[in-house]
């Protein structure tokens, strides 16, 4: 089951394209991330998914219709959110409700539901300028929800927050994406790693890679090698880095990465030459390749 498709997708400015030919399926009840560096056209496809944007070229479909009104199926939270100082968190909210068409009587009785949702109740009396990051990024995603939307859109909800304010929204939103799809924008890889179940990475306005994130590290790796020597790590990095099946070692504090061709034959090679030349080796152990490795391998072969 499909709620939203997007084919061929384009939005040029002047003469350059900030999204180029982007086409996806999303499926209810995934957590989606889009991934990319500054001006990959992240911000720029969710606008146009939300119909802030009206792309140049492509088709945009919701539950199978190509005209339907999205404020009924979407949710979005931009980068900078605004809110209203004065208000409280409880004001703000049934505000919102009654702006997404709900009536005054349930728009109060969602906004306490999402209130509690999201973790703020104690604070539903208190003026918004006095909320801390974490509290305002909450409190824009219930306004972004109160209408029961079958996709929330976020920008970047995490970039501008300290570890407490982030760790508070990646919660919120893993308990979120039960109830609806999720899509969000990031560049913190580690938080995409963390909570999502599909990935679409940007790179200059052009989808390099997609698909579910179990399918991308088989794809890409699954499994690195970590090393850790009693000394001279940098010495025994280039060591490693010469034999013939590993593709790219990376120095990490004390620990040498290690990204091979085929695993087990690396493992092998490292262990043997280990024996041989008697390396002072501490810890060797095979984990799983992270987000952050997937992308620049993904990068470098596009």
């Amino acid at each position: 089951m499909t709620i939203l498709s997007v084919s061929n997708l384009a939005k040029q400015f002047n003469n350059t394209y900030a999204v180029k030919d982007l086409a996806y399926q999303f499926t209810p009840h995934q957590c989606i991330a889009l991934i990319g560096p500054n001006g990959a056209g992240k911000t720029t496809t969710l606008q146009m998914i939300a119909g802030l944007l009206q792309p140049t070229s492509g088709e945009i479909i919701f539950d199978k219709h190509k005209s339907i009104d999205r404020r009924t199926l979407i949710g979005y939270l931009p980068q900078q959110p605004v809110f209203y100082s004065w208000m409280t968190g409880s004001e703000f909210l049934v505000y919102s409700g009654q702006l997404g068409g709900l009536t005054k009587t349930a728009s109060r009785k969602r906004s306490a539901e999402l209130l509690d949702i999201t973790g703020i109740s104690e604070a539903k009396n208190k003026r918004i300028g006095n909320y801390s990051g974490g509290m305002k990024q909450r409190l824009g995603i219930a306004q972004a929800i109160i209408h029961q939307p079958k996709l929330l859109m976020l920008d970047e909800p995490v970039s501008s927050l300290d570890p407490i304010g982030r760790r508070e929204v990646l919660t919120l939103l893993e308990q979120l994406k039960t109830e609806m799809t999720v899509l969000f924008s990031t560049h913190i890889l580690s938080d995409a790693d963390e909570i999502s179940d599909e990935l679409i990475l940007l790179r200059k306005g052009e989808m390099i890679e997609s698909g579910k994130m179990k399918d991308l590290r088989q794809k890409y790796q699954t499994t690195k090698i970590t090393l850790q020597f009693l000394e001279n790590q940098a010495f025994y990095q280039k060591k490693v880095a010469a034999l013939p099946h590993v593709t790219r070692t990376l120095l990490e504090r004390d620990t040498v990465q290690v990204i091979a061709t085929n695993i087990e034959t690396a493992r092998q090679e490292i262990l043997q030459q280990a024996v041989d030349e008697k390396w002072p080796l501490l810890a060797f152990k095979l984990e799983q390749a992270t987000l952050e490795e997937m992308f620049m391998k993904a990068v470098n072969d596009a």
